[in-house]
Parts: structure tokens; sequence; C-alpha cells
């Protein structure tokens, strides 16, 4: 049913991705799909902000996170298991709808924290996500 998987995890806040994670590595069994793991760095949003920081900054961060995503992975997802790995920069939701559409994912599997009030009224990533992926979503709350 379904070949591409796409988990888009929070790599700063992994003890809240757990559960997404055996969800997506359940799913790539279930089905012999490919899994594709994710993450996001956020870019400065605006320019300016760039200069507060020192030259090179945004090409140590991604790499630093290309190496624990690694790590991450190698750890979480077992070895019978057909794993990629992408770290995108850029804005969280927008790069996760690309990188979906960059490996032709049929199905994308996100975790989401538990509702705060203010998530009601700026909507959150994984809404986003939800309202403009074009396959199915999964939103896996934490415990």
């Amino acid at each position: 049913m379904y070949k591409n998987i796409l988990l888009a995890i929070d790599l700063p806040n992994q003890e809240t991705q757990e559960k997404a994670v055996q969800t997506a590595v359940s799913l790539a069994r279930s089905f012999s799909a490919k899994l594709n793991v994710m993450t996001v760095v956020p870019d400065f949003g605006m320019a300016i902000v760039g200069t507060f920081f020192p030259e090179g900054f945004e090409k140590q961060a991604l790499s630093a996170t290309q190496e624990e995503l690694e790590r991450y992975v190698k750890a979480k997802v077992p070895d019978d298991i057909d794993v990629g790995q992408i770290v995108a920069h850029g804005t969280i939701y927008s790069e996760i709808l690309r990188v979906a559409n960059e490996v032709k994912a049929d199905f994308i599997v996100v975790a989401s924290h538990r509702p705060e009030f203010r998530d009601y009224l700026l909507g959150p990533n994984a809404a986003r996500v939800v309202r403009h992926a074009e396959c199915s979503v999964l939103v896996v709350r934490d415990e």
C-alpha cells in the first residue's frame, strides 16, 4: 500500500519523538516501504538575524545535524528497514512538504506534542503539514 514513508523528527526534542519513530518503523516494515527520516534546521528568518552569527555558522549547524541524525537513525531504526536520511534547512512545515514531494512520499508521519492554547491560534507545524500535504499524514502524539 505505501512504498515511501517520510518521518519528520525534531532532533532537539528526541524524548517526544519515540512513539512516532516506532510507528513509522512498524509501518515501513509492514508495507516493505522505504523510510525517509528527516529533520529541519530552521533558518534565521530575517537576513539581518544572520549577521549576529559567525561566518559559516549555518554550514556547521547543518553538518552537525547530519551527524546527529545519522547516529539517531542508527540507534532507532532496525537494520532490516531501507532507510534514508535528510537534513533540510528553512521553515519547518514548508521543508517537510518540499521533502515529501522530493522523495515522492506517499505517507508522512510527524510527532506532535499536546497542543497548548497558543497552538490553536498560531497553528503548529504538524497542522500545516496535514492541511497542505499531497499524501496521507499521521500525527502521532507523545505520551
